[in-house]
C-alpha cells in the first residue's frame, strides 16, 4: 500500500463535485478592499511583451 491508498482507507475516497457547474464565488470585505487597490493600477505591456503595473496616478508623468 502506498501513502495514497492508506490516506483512501483513512480517510474515505476524494469527493468531486459537478466539474459542469459554475464556480460561486463570494465576495468579502478585504477582497473588496484588495479591488479597489488593485484598481490603481494600470497594466502595461513592453515591446517583448513583459507586463508591468504602472499607479494610475503616474501615467500622467510618463506622458
Amino acid at each position: 500500500m502506498n501513502l495514497t491508498d492508506r490516506l483512501r482507507f483513512v480517510f474515505g475516497p476524494a469527493s468531486v463535485g459537478d466539474t459542469a457547474a459554475p464556480v460561486v464565488h463570494l465576495h468579502d470585505d478585504f477582497e473588496h478592499a484588495s479591488e479597489e487597490d488593485l484598481a490603481q493600477f494600470e497594466v502595461e505591456t513592453d515591446s517583448e511583451g513583459h507586463h508591468y503595473a504602472i499607479r494610475k496616478s503616474d501615467l500622467k508623468y510618463l506622458e
